[in-house]
């Protein structure tokens, strides 16, 4: 497979993933392009999808980090607080069906909100998770499962829209 049929398989939800990080599509974007290049230099055509996803979040982290460094300079300079666009702004989602899922997964534990967006987006395996997050297997199963009673509590209280 090539770069253009890999990116293209899993660009999508590499950007999803890059947004839980991310406050904006920007930067989630630019996370992808940098996890991207530094998998694609080191395994080429030959790169684990697990890896893939580790490279994002750490590149999404690390935007995350100099992004924090910079708010935290802006916010001495600004008073108007900035609320960052929807994770599913850009996916052709209906906005308000859009709004509630993603209260509900900002909701989730970082640990739970990560497994669900690499299973259910990334299409990972939970062995392919769990290498991905350097977890168990069963680790990322049983997140997983808790994440989806609580995405279903949460979700059933809504008004359907």
């Amino acid at each position: 497979m090539d770069w253009n049929e890999l990116l293209d398989r899993h660009g999508p939800s590499l950007l999803l993933y890059a947004r839980q990080w991310t406050t904006c599509h920007a930067d989630a974007e630019e996370a992808v392009q940098n996890g991207f290049v530094r998998v694609w230099r080191s395994h080429g055509a030959d790169a684990p999808v697990p890896l893939l996803f580790a490279a994002v979040k750490r590149a999404a982290q690390d935007l995350q980090r100099a992004g924090a460094r910079r708010a935290a300079r802006e916010a001495k300079a600004a008073e108007a607080m900035y609320e960052p666009d929807s994770i599913f702004a850009r996916n052709g989602h209906d906005p308000d069906r859009a709004r509630l899922l993603e209260e509900a997964l900002r909701q989730l534990p970082e640990e739970q909100r990560e497994v669900v967006i690499l299973k259910l987006w990334g299409e990972l395996t939970f062995k392919q998770i769990a290498e991905s997050l350097e977890i168990p297997p069963n680790t990322a199963a049983s997140r997983y499962r808790y994440a989806l009673d609580m995405l279903r509590r949460s979700l059933a209280n809504e008004p359907r829209v």
